[in-house]
């Protein structure tokens, strides 16, 4: 379902992002956690792409088999770096031809063990231009759909750890809008005045487009510092952090703080009119199910009755 589609039949989207999984073990859980979370049918479902597309083929065929063999609708992400535009053209018209209704387009991290990357080399250095090349391919009538992909991207509402000057990421972010973006997908974050500031920022910018928030529901100390280190820069508040300390050692209490934190972002968001919540599942369902419970929902339909 094109993304413009969604938003119609949704007030307030709730999705899912999964990431490709690279053993066989790891397929088993992951196709477990999607069978556990398909029922609470998500708007939509997105596949990450690993830096430096290293998880290019694995994405495309998570994505295929997710339109094939399930009901979920599925947005890859895909990324400018180490990409010429002929492998970009090869990637989205294979994905036109699987029916795939939308994408997420971002600039993308750098590959972590190719010494030779130049970015010089890349075709597109940064993501408004992926958008704009999207847009292109759209307009040429190449997808079955006339509207073309749906397109995503980015946002950031504790700023971006690559451009300091706010005022200029505000620009650039505009600039990928201009290009042709559909909506908008955040950053994971855990102080909700951060978005709601980013988000009266983006109006004052003329950034009028629908903006996802997203949300990574603490499960446990270890990944609490794997997240800090992957957003490259999130905040923790001092009340969220009080609570995980008074859990101490108890992997289940630090858990439990998580998730009722994640619910109450969720809630509040909620009441704020958020456009939609992204839940950053890890390839995980029980916190996902747990917040979904939390909030009195028994699927996202029930949310869009509720609207």
């Amino acid at each position: 379902m094109h993304i413009q589609d969604i938003f119609q039949r949704y007030r307030t989207t709730i999705s899912f992002e999964f990431f490709p999984p690279k053993s066989t073990d790891a397929s088993e859980a992951l196709y477990g956690t999607i069978a556990e979370l398909e029922p609470y049918k998500p708007s939509f479902v997105s596949v990450t792409y690993g830096a430096g597309g290293s998880t290019r083929e694995l994405t495309h065929d998570l994505v295929v088999r997710l339109k094939r063999t399930t009901a979920l609708d599925p947005i890859p992400h895909l990324t400018c770096v180490c990409h010429g535009e002929e492998e970009i053209r090869s990637i989205i018209e294979r994905y036109a031809e699987a029916g795939v209704s939308n994408i997420l387009a971002l600039g993308g991290d750098p590959p972590r063990d190719r010494e030779d990357w130049d970015r010089s080399q890349d075709a597109f250095r940064h993501a408004a231009d992926l958008v704009a090349y999207l847009k292109k391919f759209n307009d040429s009538g190449a997808h079955p759909d006339r509207r073309g992909f749906g397109i995503g991207v980015a946002g950031f509402p504790e700023g971006h750890p690559g451009t300091p000057n706010r005022l200029l990421e505000l620009d650039y972010l505009k600039r990928k809008v201009d290009a042709g973006a559909d909506y908008i997908v955040t950053q994971l974050f855990f102080s909700n005045a951060d978005f709601l500031d980013f988000r009266d920022r983006c109006d004052l910018a003329g950034i009028r487009i629908p903006i996802i928030a997203g949300i990574m529901p603490i499960v446990s100390k270890k990944g609490m510092s794997r997240m800090a280190e992957l957003a490259a820069g999130a905040r923790f508040p001092a009340k969220l952090l009080r609570a995980i300390d008074r859990a101490g050692n108890d992997p289940a209490a630090v858990e439990k703080v998580g998730i009722h934190y994640a619910t109450e972002q969720c809630l509040d968001l909620l009441e704020h009119g958020v456009s939609g919540i992204h839940f950053y599942t890890l390839n995980q369902s029980a916190a996902t199910r747990e917040i979904y419970a939390n909030l009195g929902l028994r699927d996202t339909d029930a949310l869009a009755a509720a609207n």
